[in-house]
């Protein structure tokens, strides 16, 4: 009786989480084919505002914006972030070990009003010292997010590199392999599956970002939290619940073909084991 009413309970709590998470999404799309302009009132169902969304330079030029800065960060972000989990995990007996590793993962923890703040000063600072940035604009935004991105990837890397088998690489520089060649032929493909999870933490991260942004940008660089965060400031319009479906839509079918991927490729890991279970030895037949 205990069991069938705690059952009950994780079901109903469960519901309720989902129904929290989703129902406001839900909502939101169901909104986002209203025909009125005002987003409290039902007038009809219509698709005049993804059209009129597709006609919003601003909104459009903000997404370009933030596909091009969230791809440049996220591979910048790999690459300082990959040779920092490499000297942390590698050189363990290096003099100021402990002090790099805290200033790698001080961005984890540190508010990213600070985060912003420190950047827009530095940036002041270098334009007054050496004359640039003349503007703030994409650049800085792109070196800022690249900033706070290197110590999630550094965590990801970093963790993947203490797993891998070191005599592999002791045994590939025994057969006359550099160190460089070693890393490039050995490491990187064991560890490629966490650059590629690192790259798209780190691209999130960027395309979401809004704080940081909105110290280290300028005039002309608009990303798209900052035109979303603008808009709703001054009421939740047709077009940014058009906008926020198509988002929900492409992040559903990203995950869903992603989950495909996964599924697929456990199957193929799995496949050799079982036919290895199946097939029995001659000897063990006899």
């Amino acid at each position: 009786m205990v069991k069938s009413r705690s059952f009950s309970f994780s079901k109903v709590m469960l519901v309720l989480g989902l129904l929290f998470l989703y129902l406001p999404m839900f909502v939101l799309i169901v909104y986002s084919f209203n025909a009125s302009r005002l987003v409290s009132v039902w007038a009809g169902f219509s698709t005049q505002w993804y059209g009129e969304l597709f006609r919003d330079e601003q909104i459009l030029s903000a997404v370009w914006m933030s596909l091009r800065i969230a791809f440049y960060s996220a591979s910048m972000a790999v690459c300082l972030g990959t040779l920092c989990a490499f000297v942390i995990t590698r050189f363990k007996k290096m003099r100021g070990r402990t002090l790099l590793s805290s200033m790698i993962t001080a961005p984890l923890v540190m508010p990213e009003v600070i985060t912003g703040l420190s950047l827009l000063l530095l940036f002041v600072q270098m334009a007054q010292t050496i004359g640039w940035p003349v503007d703030r604009g994409m650049a800085t935004i792109w070196i800022a997010h690249t900033t706070f991105c290197s110590a999630y990837v550094a965590v990801v890397v970093s963790a993947r590199l203490r797993e891998v088998d070191r005599s592999i690489e002791e045994a590939a520089m025994d057969l006359g392999c550099t160190p460089l060649k070693t890393f490039f032929v050995i490491t990187l493909p064991v560890i490629a599956p966490a650059l590629v999870s690192g790259w798209l933490l780190a691209f999130t991260l960027s395309l979401d970002d809004l704080v940081i942004a909105s110290f280290v940008s300028g005039p002309g660089a608009t990303t798209l939290p900052m035109v979303v965060f603008s808009s709703v400031r001054m009421g939740v319009s047709p077009e940014i619940n058009a906008l926020a479906t198509l988002i929900i839509a492409a992040v559903s079918v990203i995950a869903f073909i992603a989950w495909l991927w996964m599924r697929r490729a456990e199957k193929r890991r799995l496949r050799p084991v079982s036919d290895k279970h199946l097939t029995l030895p001659t000897s063990d037949l006899v």
